[in-house]
């Protein structure tokens, strides 16, 4: 029996579908890439954006025909699955659907699929309250060099425009001693590289601290700051990444950690949303244009060798173009190393949506185009600091476009393409920077 499934969305998302696929192999089933072939499809979902629903359908739609001549599971999970309106029109649309579970029932998918293959009816999963986290979910990793590890779920911040806190629910974090083991066993496994997961990564424990909820600390672990320390000490592992932290939480004790554990890697995501503070207001991202350029500078400061990334919102309801200059100005200022972009998108349930003032899609799109090219310029120019320079790799695999080649990442996450020995896969390396070509860099042993 085979499985085939296709992820939206973000790290958070990809991290359970490597769970569902561990459930999935434990009972029995193999992984395809091919629909056609697979007896079980499942969709783990992402509401974050119009276009992933978009997306589901269109595929919905593709799989009619499938289900019809050989009767395959088709299953739909994920974030998606917690808003009403798009199980209510799924039911309506597409009642060819055998399974709708949702983000608080990941762990009863087994259950869930082996009802409906018993009992031949459709199963519907979803709770709306906040769920517990369930330990010792199997799973199958996608790499045997670089691994993610949540450490919390949910979030506490209601930005206007985020669907996130509605579908995810509030914050809960993972015992820290179930972490520390989870990735001292990835150490023994041979994984080089670990990211954090969570919707506000570095709130770690911050809400059981705050509200006085009991938790058991695990040599030295009550924060996300003494968490890195704590990660930095695991023998065998290279280097920590984390995403996606917010601003409000770079407080001192994780500025510290982040400069002093030489296995965290100082390429640091911290994402702006807009530049002009009227707008983050209307956001609710509790911080100022101001305060956030002083967080910058505050960082580099303490931190050597600092880069940052960032996830810019461009048209939120009623941004002026003078508002709009102002992201670009925090963007010229900043000059960061990767910026994800996003044109706004409408979520229904969220204070966004009932905002007047909605920006029409023709002025969303000039102004995307101007931020990209403001960025684009900026990648060129950041790109030629390289250039001359050794920078310390972990070698991930051959490269996508060029089986002739391997593709490695450096500490700030450029990808740099070199020509090696395959039995480098998985090992940290010294290349040095021959050329720069936008989106990677040409290395050389």
């Amino acid at each position: 029996m085979k499985y085939n499934i296709l992820t939206m969305g973000c790290q958070l998302n990809e991290n359970d579908s490597e769970k569902l696929c561990g459930m999935l192999e434990k009972m029995g089933y193999e992984k395809t890439e091919n629909q056609k072939e697979a007896d079980i499809v499942v969709f783990n979902t992402c509401c974050v954006r119009e276009n992933a629903e978009d997306k589901l359908f269109g595929k919905l739609g593709e799989l009619k025909k499938l289900k019809e001549e050989k009767g395959i599971i088709i299953a739909i999970g994920g974030c998606m699955m917690q808003e009403k309106h798009i199980t209510d029109k799924i039911k309506e649309s597409y009642p060819f659907v055998d399974i709708l579970f949702g983000t608080h029932t990941l762990h009863k998918f087994p259950e869930d699929l082996q009802k409906a293959l018993e009992e031949k009816k459709k199963i519907e999963d979803i709770i709306d309250i906040d769920g517990e986290i369930h330990e010792g979910l199997p799973i199958k990793r996608d790499s045997k060099i670089k691994a993610s590890v949540t450490i919390m779920n949910g979030c506490n911040n209601f930005c206007s425009y985020c669907i996130v806190p509605y579908v995810r629910g509030r914050e809960r974090s993972r015992k820290p001693k179930d972490i520390i083991q989870e990735i001292r066993e990835l150490a023994k496994q041979g994984y080089q590289e670990i990211t954090l997961l969570g919707q506000n990564v570095n709130s770690y424990l911050r809400v059981e601290r705050e509200k006085g909820i009991e938790f058991e600390e695990y040599e030295g672990v009550n924060s996300f700051a003494t968490l890195l320390k704590a990660i930095n000490k695991i023998d065998g592992i290279q280097r920590i990444r984390f995403v996606s932290p917010h601003p409000k939480d770079f407080i001192d004790d994780v500025i510290e950690a982040i400069a002093t554990c030489e296995k965290v890697c100082k390429l640091v995501h911290l994402p702006l949303q807009a530049g002009n503070t009227r707008v983050l207001k209307e956001m609710n991202r509790k911080y100022s244009k101001e305060q956030y350029l002083d967080l910058v500078e505050k960082m580099r400061n303490k931190i050597p060798n600092l880069t940052l990334s960032t996830d810019i919102i461009v048209g939120f309801p009623g941004e002026t173009d003078e508002e709009f200059e102002d992201t670009l100005d925090v963007v010229k200022r900043v000059k960061f190393e990767q910026v994800y972009m996003f044109i706004y998108s409408r979520r229904v349930g969220t204070p966004g949506d009932k905002m007047e003032n909605q920006i029409p899609e023709e002025e969303k799109h000039k102004r995307f185009d101007k931020l990209k090219a403001l960025v684009e310029s900026q990648i060129e120019e950041n790109n030629q600091k390289y250039v001359g320079t050794l920078q310390r790799v972990l070698v991930e695999g051959e490269s996508k476009n060029n089986k002739e080649l391997l593709t490695g990442r450096t500490d700030s996450n450029k990808v740099v393409v070199f020509e090696g020995d395959k039995n480098l896969i998985g090992k940290m390396i010294d290349l040095k920077i021959v050329s720069e070509h936008m989106w990677y860099l040409k290395g050389e042993i």
